[in-house]
């Protein structure tokens, strides 16, 4: 995909932004990084802690999770965040996390579990000690690639980020703006570049600090940001900055007065 111009509006760090996508339900493949190993493994479920280390659910007698309880493994998680509505290119970013794999024993993987199921509730957690053996990845490196760039990053700055507000419902509602609010999306399409208010314009993302748009022209994708006036934290934030995008009339008086 290709940037529509080169002067970025504001965005989140890249540790925020690798948190946002750590939280979400993305895909995930691991990938052990020693010389002769390579293929890629899906885990039955993974969970990535606001520490950066990774709760793995593999099941019992998988070739990794034999070696790993052997010795560490030295294994890349890799998250691929989508769209929440259907575009020609749908990954928007991705997140790998390096490090060590290891078996819990069975007290430890127990109280991860029920530390996962409080934020995140999970039927196949309950599979654990039934046939799946969960597995710890700790964090040596973290790497975001998305639309803003590819950045490295440190466990502790990944640790210290907080995910964007808008993580949780950001799917519903772009897919509700997408599906429902066609008009809507049309007037935001006077902030798109000239050149490109011919493609097919499309909700792609949205975040405290403004909204996302995809353009699919015959031969190219772009991602426009479309920056608030101040960074926002809350639904009803949100709804004055959508109407001041949208060119509201009443919130245009409310400014000026």
């Amino acid at each position: 995909m290709t940037q529509a111009s080169t002067r970025r509006p504001p965005a989140p760090a890249p540790a925020e932004r690798a948190k946002t996508i750590a939280v979400r339900d993305c895909g995930s493949s691991l990938v052990p990084t020693g010389p002769s190993d390579g293929a890629r493994v899906v885990p039955e479920l993974h969970h990535v802690h606001t520490s950066g280390s990774v709760s793995i659910l593999l099941p019992d007698g998988h070739p990794l999770l034999t070696r790993a309880a052997d010795a560490e493994v030295a294994v890349m998680l890799e998250l691929t965040d989508h769209a929440p509505v259907e575009l020609r290119e749908p990954v928007r970013g991705l997140l790998w996390i390096t490090g060590w794999l290891r078996p819990l024993g069975h007290a430890a993987a127990r109280a991860r579990a029920v530390a996962i199921a409080e934020t995140r509730p999970d039927h196949r957690l309950l599979d654990l000690g039934h046939g799946m053996s969960l597995l710890r990845l700790t964090p040596a490196s973290l790497v975001l690639a998305d639309a803003e760039g590819t950045h490295s990053l440190r466990p502790h700055m990944f640790s210290a980020a907080s995910p964007d507000p808008f993580a949780e419902y950001e799917t519903t509602w772009l897919r509700h703006l997408d599906q429902e609010h066609a008009d809507v999306v049309a007037d935001l399409a006077r902030h798109v570049p000239e050149e490109l208010r011919g493609g097919h314009i499309r909700p792609l993302g949205l975040d405290r600090f403004g909204l996302r748009l995809r353009v699919e022209t015959g031969t190219e994708d772009h991602d426009v940001r479309l920056a608030f006036s101040r960074p926002v934290s809350d639904p009803a934030e949100l709804g004055s900055e959508m109407r001041r995008l949208v060119g509201c009339p009443f919130l245009a008086r409310q400014h000026k007065g």
